[in-house]
């Protein structure tokens, strides 16, 4: 599918308010309504936009916590990659994780309510791994970006229409020169 600068201005203010009413996003873009819907349905449809979700608080939710942990696992053990890819799915203290390359085979973003509760599951998940041979934590002190706009990762996007503030402006209110 190729997103043109009318999908991109949805897809822009959908991810600063995923509760924008479909009336509000309509006026935004400059559609109807019933075509905003339309385009909405299609960027669903097509695996563009992926779900809603509500951004928790975490510290508000006494998670108080969170450390990036680097795992490597010897490679010798048998079914290693997915006996440790079951296990970690059901560890709810594991926000994310990724297979990376170099030093280490696995990134976990991991959150708990303190260190107690880090410790323990650190002891009773991660060291009860088969062919764990090294790990090492670093803990998050503060966020300084999360990337909340996918759209300015898009190759082309600083060229594509305008830019953002120009293409999320009323159609009615870019000059001449900027169209």
């Amino acid at each position: 599918m190729i997103l043109d600068a009318t999908d991109l201005r949805l897809l822009h203010f959908l991810q600063q308010d995923g509760r924008i009413s479909n009336q509000e996003l309509a006026e935004k873009v400059a559609l109807s309504p019933s075509a905003c819907l339309r385009r909405l349905r299609l960027l669903e449809s097509e695996g563009i936009i992926s779900g809603y979700r509500a951004v928790l608080n975490a510290e508000q939710l006494g998670i108080e916590l969170e450390a990036i942990v680097h795992l490597s696992l010897r490679q010798d053990v048998e079914d290693w990659h997915e006996t440790f890819i079951k296990k970690v799915q059901g560890w709810p203290e594991v926000a994310s994780a990724y297979v990376i390359t170099g030093a280490s085979n696995y990134v976990l973003r991991v959150q708990a309510r303190n260190l107690k509760h880090f410790s323990d599951f650190i002891v009773n998940h991660l060291w009860r791994i088969a062919g764990l041979y090294a790990n090492y934590s670093v803990f998050d002190v503060d966020s300084v970006q999360e990337l909340h706009d996918l759209l300015m990762q898009l190759p082309l996007y600083p060229y594509m229409a305008i830019e953002v503030n120009a293409l999320c402006r009323h159609p009615s209110s870019i000059r001449e020169d900027d169209r």
